[in-house]
């Protein structure tokens, strides 16, 4: 088993050839922190809207090093945060129109990787979530009364032997399901972006680590990119530059992936469409089947570490595995005999409140977009379109997105934060496993951790 090494996406097609370091002091119209996806479509829409714009990228490892090349590959709809808040803050109508742009962004995305020669695996199976429990069972049928009461969700609910027709997962009671969502790969993704963005004029410069972002300056280990716009597309690193240490929190996500599976064992799981998998567990769980038949299925390892640290390439502790496998055998009994071939973790950015945000402040020239929570495969390229639109000074339905300025307070300092989140997944820990056992209506402990993170 291959523990770390960035991700299983990254070891199977390679890591990509070295770029340069930035080569000194330089200069730009735009200067973009951070070769993820956010910065890379960022780059893109820009240099596709004005091509004679200068647009020069940062990044301290390679692209897609952080989450880009280590999430779980589900490009879906889901609005960070929940669509529900925006309804409270900006009305109905606001909130509906995000959720039609989030759709639309699923499409956006498979048109460009048509569009630039990206194969990065796509499937469009739509997004399946199961309840296999009594508790998340109610917690699943109140999700779909208010999804299929609001418009551009197309949410199904589907009874257990319709579930099971899908996915055969063990002990399902009832999933939902809906078509807005495909299966990538996500270093594929990645680095075919990252090209396609140098083939537009956009220079991209690695091993150069930000130290400290100011208006006009973005200053590294390299020397200084002086532009007029700076965006700041570091997500979960958000933490390691000069002043922004508790502006959002690395939270850590581990993945393992098995062997291929054997054809009778896909015969049994009945999982064809290209569908992503998740549930309705409070630490909850994400899959998916991968090109070449493996299952790749992820949650909460370590979920932090103290003083926002991060992971060193990816390596994950013994015991991430062995949960993760429990996870994988209880939903997939056929799977037990099966080897696990690599397992990784990646940090992700989590605001105070939760919500994603993209926004410009026009007299600094700072922009940022981040704080994607696990939802940035398709946000990251929202938010690059609207980032584009705010650079350009161009009105657009997305630019007035509820998302788009929002600002939220930080997070406190240590040793607080670190004791709130252990203590929150191990709330949620003991919530899931007394509704493993039988508990037949959502733990209160759950409700009181919801309410203490600002997450509800």
């Amino acid at each position: 088993m291959i523990n770390g090494h960035v991700s299983h996406w990254w070891q199977q097609i390679g890591l990509p050839a070295q770029r340069p370091e930035l080569p000194g002091n330089v200069t730009a119209d735009v200067a973009i922190v951070g070769a993820g996806y956010t910065g890379l479509w960022t780059a893109y829409y820009l240099k596709q809207a004005q091509p004679d714009l200068r647009v020069v990228v940062i990044e301290q490892r390679h692209v897609g090093y952080g989450a880009s090349g280590r999430n779980g590959g589900w490009l879906t709809n889901a609005v960070t945060g929940g669509r529900e808040q925006y309804v409270k803050s900006h009305g109905r109508d606001a909130a509906e129109r995000f959720q039609r742009a989030m759709n639309e962004t699923v499409s956006e995305v498979i048109r460009v990787a048509e569009a630039e020669g990206i194969d990065a695996d796509i499937k469009r199976g739509g997004e399946f979530n199961v309840a296999y429990t009594p508790a998340q069972e109610q917690r699943l049928r109140a999700f779909a009364a208010a999804e299929q009461a609001s418009n551009y969700t197309d949410l199904e609910l589907l009874e257990a032997p319709e579930a099971t027709a899908k996915i055969n997962v063990a002990g399902t009671r009832a999933a939902v399901w809906h078509p807005h969502c495909a299966r990538i790969q996500p270093a594929k993704l990645a680095a075919g972006l990252a090209v396609a963005c140098e083939r537009l004029g956009v220079q991209i410069f690695e091993r150069t680590r930000a130290v400290e972002i100011t208006p006009g300056k973005v200053a590294t280990t390299h020397g200084t990119v002086s532009a007029e716009f700076v965006v700041r597309a570091t997500e979960g690193f958000t933490a390691g530059l000069k002043g922004l240490k508790r502006l959002w929190l690395p939270m850590n996500s581990s993945l393992i992936a098995t062997e291929p599976l054997a054809p009778a064992v896909w015969d049994e799981l009945r999982w064809n469409q290209g569908e992503v998998l998740g549930d309705f567990a409070h630490v909850y769980m994400y899959a998916q089947r991968t090109a070449d038949d493996r299952i790749a299925i992820g949650g909460r390892g370590v979920p932090y570490r103290f003083g926002s640290r991060t992971d060193t390439d990816g390596t994950t502790p013994e015991v991430t595995v062995q949960t993760l496998s429990e996870i994988l055998h209880r939903f997939f009994p056929a799977t037990r005999a099966a080897k696990i071939d690599h397992v990784w973790s990646g940090v992700l950015g989590v605001p105070r409140d939760w919500s994603a945000t993209v926004g410009l402040d026009r007299e600094t020239g700072m922009a940022w977009a981040g704080g994607y929570v696990g939802t940035g495969v398709t946000s990251t390229n929202l938010a690059g379109r609207t980032l584009t639109d705010l650079i350009l000074g161009k009105d657009s339905e997305i630019s007035t997105l509820p998302w788009v300025g929002h600002r939220v307070r930080k997070w406190e300092p240590e040793p607080l934060r670190w004791l709130a989140t252990q203590g929150l997944y191990a709330a949620y820990g003991v919530a899931d496993r007394t509704e493993l056992a039988g508990r037949e209506r959502t733990s209160p402990i759950a409700h009181v951790a919801d309410v203490i993170t600002g997450r509800h």
